[in-house]
């Protein structure tokens, strides 16, 4: 017998959302996935919060769902299963560390003390859907969206969590402080991580995980990046600056562009004409135009201006002075 929950006490947005959806299609009692005597929860968290003060004394005071939610109203304040400071992680490594929680325990947190007792009560589908969408803590929301990651099937936890991936409503889930998730963030971090701070979520088979992967890609489909065009910019001679101020089909970039090349264009100028050969002292005296280049030729080698020393000019001396 299948039980109908319109008109009873849920938001407005949402009975538009869950029509036809997981509410009306199955019956009031939740099957337990797992271990149906830990909640799927790690050993020593587990431990930590069977052993604990106030989960023995003050919470055993609570014995109805509505208590229960009241004291998580006043009471979580961040969603890390270990107070701040209490855990002692330094000098562990392999499976002693920070993230299997096998290690040195620490004082659990009022929230994870508050998530086993909430599975202590046997919640039905009504009252889970109550947590999920109720409007006065987005940490009651928190809580009911990680006892469905915990609890409930596999295969089910897509059509729990889809019509609030897009949440905006924030808070804090760090111990402490400083780290502000959205609603939709945190069911996403559930869908795809399976680790949580100090702990770990129990495993997704690979055939639901990958399924799930394939209807977040199609609900939130890659944005392609368009690449910018390039402007096919026509020859111009732009060393006047006017002509080149006046172009106005040239984008930013065009312009930077060109303002680049006439800058290296002007420097390969400048380096040319420094390479250009200056002319030597010798050569940079003016020459008569009735000096030949013979006679310019047999100054520049005699090594005495009166006499001369060419071998031309000693062989013809000796010649004349053998005549007489």
């Amino acid at each position: 017998m299948e039980v109908s929950y319109e008109n009873e006490g849920y938001d407005n947005d949402y009975q538009s959302k869950s029509k036809g959806s997981i509410l009306t299609r199955k019956n009031n009692t939740m099957p337990i996935w797992g271990n149906e005597r830990t909640m799927n929860l790690n050993t020593l968290i587990l431990t930590n919060i069977q052993s604990s003060h106030y989960f023995k004394v003050n919470l055993y005071e609570l014995k109805t769902y509505h208590e229960v939610i009241d004291e998580i109203y006043y009471k979580v304040q961040h969603l890390e299963p270990w107070e701040k400071g209490s855990r002692k992680t330094s000098g562990q490594t392999g499976m002693c560390g920070g993230v299997r929680g096998v290690g040195a325990g620490g004082i659990v947190s009022t929230a994870f003390c508050l998530l086993y007792k909430l599975f202590t009560l046997k919640l039905t589908r009504k009252q889970v859907t109550g947590l999920i969408t109720h409007c006065d803590s987005p940490y009651i929301r928190a809580l009911g969206f990680m006892y469905i990651r915990y609890t409930q099937p596999p295969g089910d936890l897509w059509d729990w969590y889809e019509s609030f991936l897009d949440d905006e409503e924030e808070m804090d889930v760090r111990a402490g402080g400083g780290q502000t998730m959205t609603i939709g963030n945190i069911l996403k971090s559930f869908l795809f991580k399976l680790e949580w701070y100090s702990t770990l979520f129990p495993r997704i088979p690979v055939p639901i995980q990958q399924q799930m992967e394939k209807k977040m890609s199609e609900k939130y489909p890659p944005v392609v990046e368009e690449t910018p065009r390039r402007i096919n910019i026509p020859e111009k001679n732009f060393r006047d600056r006017d002509d080149y101020r006046n172009r106005g089909d040239l984008s930013d970039t065009s312009r930077s562009r060109e303002r680049i090349e006439r800058r290296e264009r002007s420097h390969r100028d400048y380096r040319d004409r420094n390479y250009e050969r200056k002319p030597s002292n010798a050569n940079s005296r003016e020459r008569s135009p009735y000096v030949s280049r013979r006679d310019d030729y047999k100054k520049s080698s005699s090594r005495s201006p009166k006499y001369g020393s060419s071998k031309r000019r000693d062989r013809d001396d000796y010649k004349s002075r053998s005549k007489y």
